[in-house]
């Protein structure tokens, strides 16, 4: 029988809780649920007022994978939704998780949790800038480490803050908090920084997706600033055969070159010893204007 649990008031079903979903530690869905129910403070936070899109991975990341920006069929009524601008669908709709109990039924899902650069109210008008660095083999995330680096000194002498945490794969995101802006424009921007980036550094950033150009540089993936893009939210758990998170960092651990992976066990004590290190991404006090003028 699925158990019941109340959850702020509202009555879940939690299915399968003994399914292991991660085979290389044999992580449980069980333990899943654990792990954003303790942390919940913290990814609750980043998901606000922000459409989310699934990547759901019912069976492990083994089994099939789908993506979904739509309500899942038999998404409780209680749990909120917002219309949001799609071009292939004028009343397309998508789901808000804002509490405790929205969380807990998403996670029961087993998903990745995926949100815009902008937030409900104001469609694609940024609050936040993301460069995805993407290690291309040999090229690990000690590389994507001296991209950031680049990146946050680049980024500052254009008055910027930038934040950072691991993708939970390969790489890293760098993340920098913005006064509300149009998403082309920011995404002209990050492009015209990693276009400058590559030539700085050409031996190790490249800002072109194209596969051959790849072994052993960082991509820098500036295209998930565009409105209709999304990124893997601060806290989400990936999936990954083992249960890795995608984890805020310190830039001392960046400067450190470490090999920056983190799993569901790590996080509580993180946020112990930090708290939340991308807290100014929500306390707009450091979101910075982007440099006025036309961009290349």
């Amino acid at each position: 029988m699925t158990p019941i649990t109340e959850v702020e008031g509202r009555r879940l079903a939690l299915s399968n809780l003994e399914k292991v979903i991660h085979p290389a530690t044999g992580t449980t869905k069980g333990e899943i649920l654990h792990y954003y129910a303790t942390t919940a403070g913290a990814i609750l936070a980043h998901l606000h007022n922000r459409p989310l899109s699934f990547l759901r991975y019912p069976d492990g990341p083994d089994g099939q994978l789908f993506f979904t920006k739509n309500p899942p069929p038999g998404t409780p009524d209680w749990v909120r939704s917002v219309a949001v601008p799609r071009s292939e669908d004028k009343n397309a709709r998508q789901v808000l998780v804002q509490d405790l109990a929205s969380l807990m039924w998403a996670a029961n899902l087993v998903v990745e949790f995926h949100t815009p650069q902008w937030q409900a109210d104001e469609p694609a008008v940024a609050d936040r800038m993301v460069f995805d660095l993407d290690p291309g083999a040999p090229a690990t995330i000690v590389e994507c480490c001296a991209v950031a680096l680049w990146l946050r000194e680049r980024l500052a002498a254009d008055g910027l803050h930038a934040y950072a945490k691991t993708s939970g794969s390969k790489g890293l995101h760098v993340l920098v908090p913005v006064e509300p802006t149009p998403s082309e424009k920011v995404s002209a921007y990050a492009k015209s920084l990693a276009v400058e980036g590559e030539a700085a550094l050409p031996s190790l950033i490249l800002h072109r997706m194209k596969r051959s150009l790849r072994p052993g540089k960082v991509f820098v993936d500036h295209s998930q600033n565009a409105a209709a893009k999304t990124t893997a939210a601060p806290y989400t758990l990936r999936a990954r055969t083992e249960p890795t998170v995608s984890t805020p960092v310190t830039w001392e651990e960046i400067e450190a070159h470490q090999s920056l992976v983190f799993r569901i066990g790590d996080i509580a004590p993180r946020l112990d010893r930090y708290g939340d290190l991308l807290g100014p991404l929500i306390n707009l006090n450091r979101a910075g204007r982007l440099p006025a003028g036309p961009l290349p």
